[in-house]
C-alpha cells in the first residue's frame, strides 16, 4: 500500500512538472507587414524567430507569415490585441490614425539619428512611454523595439521635383508624418503597402511613391519605372520597426522568457541597421550607372520643409496629449544630443 501510495505521488508530481513546463512553452504566430527579404526591414523579424527558438532550446517558437499571408499588413496592432494571433512585426507609423503618437516612434521628419533615437527609447523613457500610449487607447499589447534602418530616399518621382510647388496635385504614396507635410502642400496622399507599389507606378494610379532604403526600393523594382529619386529622406531620418505582442501572451510568458525577447529584438536593431549601412551605397552607385538620378533638394527647400514639418507636429501635439507629452520629451532630449552631435562626428565631406 505504502509502495502504491509513493508511485501514486511521484506519477502526480510527473504530470504536475511536465503540465507546468508544457504552460510555459510560447507558441506564437506572428504576421509581419514587411517581406523578410527585405534586408534591415523585414529580415530582423525571421531572424528574431530564429533566435529565440535556439536561445530558448525551444520554450519559444515563433513562426513567421509573410505579408497577407495571415493578417493583412494594416491591421496587425488591432489582431494582435484582440489575441487573434499572439504577435505581430511591423512599422508601428501606419496606425496613426488609431493611436495618434505612434508615429513618433516610427519615423519623425527631420528627427534624431537611428543611434540617437535608440539612446532616447532606451534611456530617455521612451520605451515606457509606447507601452503607455497603447494602453491609453485602449490596445492591450506589449511592444518591443525590434529594427531600425537609417533615412529613406525622399521618393520616386516620375517627373522631375525642383520647388514644393510641384507636389501641388501630386498623387503619391507617403507615409506617417510626412505624409500630413506633403498634404499640406497639395499633395494627394495615399498609403498602401509596399508590394502593390510597382504596379501602382507602372499603371500611374500614383505619381510618385516613397518607401524606404536603397537597398530595398532596388528590390522592389522602382527604377525599373521611374528614374527621379529624391534625396535626403527628411521625413524618415530613423524607421523603427517593433514586435507587438498580445498583452495576455507577454503576461503569461516567464522572466526569463521575457528577456530573452527583449534581448533577441536589441541584437536585430543592431543587426538591422548595420545591414543597411552595409548595403546602401553600393546600391545606390548601381542606379546612378542604370540612369537613375540622384537628386539633392537644397537647403533652402529643405528648410521649408522643416517649417511646414514643426507646423504638422505642433498641430498634432495640440490634438493628442500623449503626442505632446511623447513629443517634448524627444524635444528636450535633442536640445542636449545636438550639443554632442555637432561637435563629436567628423563632417561627412572630409
Amino acid at each position: 500500500m505504502k509502495l502504491a501510495k509513493t508511485l501514486t505521488g511521484v506519477a502526480a508530481a510527473i504530470t504536475l512538472t511536465s503540465g507546468a513546463a508544457f504552460a510555459d512553452d510560447l507558441r506564437w504566430k506572428m504576421p509581419v507587414a514587411f517581406a523578410t527579404n527585405l534586408p534591415g526591414l523585414g529580415s530582423p523579424a525571421a531572424w528574431v524567430a530564429d533566435n529565440l527558438t535556439t536561445a530558448s532550446d525551444g520554450s519559444i517558437q515563433v513562426r513567421v507569415y509573410e505579408p497577407g499571408k495571415l493578417v493583412p499588413a494594416f491591421d496587425i496592432l488591432q489582431s494582435v490585441s484582440d489575441g487573434k494571433v499572439a504577435a505581430g512585426y511591423t512599422w508601428i507609423g501606419y496606425d496613426q490614425g488609431k493611436v495618434p503618437a505612434v508615429p513618433l516612434f516610427a519615423a519623425v521628419p527631420f528627427g534624431m539619428k537611428p543611434w540617437a533615437y535608440t539612446g532616447w527609447y532606451y534611456y530617455g523613457g521612451g520605451h515606457e512611454m509606447l507601452q503607455e500610449t497603447y494602453a491609453n487607447k485602449g490596445f492591450k499589447v506589449h511592444a518591443q523595439l525590434c529594427g531600425i534602418i537609417g533615412p529613406e530616399t525622399a521618393g520616386w518621382y516620375k517627373d522631375k521635383v525642383e520647388t514644393l510647388e510641384d507636389y501641388q496635385g501630386m498623387k503619391i504614396r507617403f507615409a506617417g508624418l510626412g505624409g500630413k507635410v506633403l498634404e499640406k502642400l497639395g499633395a494627394s496622399v495615399t498609403m498602401m503597402p509596399g508590394g502593390e507599389l510597382y504596379q501602382a507606378l507602372e499603371k500611374g494610379t500614383i505619381d510618385a511613391t516613397e518607401f524606404s532604403m536603397p537597398a530595398i526600393d532596388q528590390i522592389l523594382g522602382f527604377d525599373q519605372v521611374v528614374k527621379y529619386n529624391l534625396f535626403p529622406g527628411w521625413h524618415q531620418q530613423f524607421t523603427a520597426q517593433y514586435m507587438l505582442i498580445n498583452q495576455d501572451e507577454w503576461n503569461r510568458a516567464t522572466k526569463a522568457q521575457k528577456a530573452m525577447v527583449e534581448a533577441a529584438c536589441t541584437a536585430a536593431t543592431t543587426r538591422g541597421l548595420a545591414e543597411g549601412e552595409y548595403k546602401n551605397g553600393a546600391v545606390l552607385a548601381g542606379f546612378q550607372e542604370k540612369g537613375v538620378q540622384a537628386d539633392q533638394i537644397p537647403r533652402e527647400v529643405l528648410e521649408k520643409l522643416k517649417a511646414v514639418t514643426q507646423e504638422v507636429l505642433e498641430e498634432e501635439a495640440s490634438k493628442d496629449a500623449d503626442f505632446k507629452r511623447v513629443y517634448e520629451s524627444q524635444q528636450k532630449f535633442m536640445e542636449t544630443y545636438q550639443v554632442w552631435d555637432e561637435r563629436a562626428y567628423l563632417p561627412s565631406d572630409l
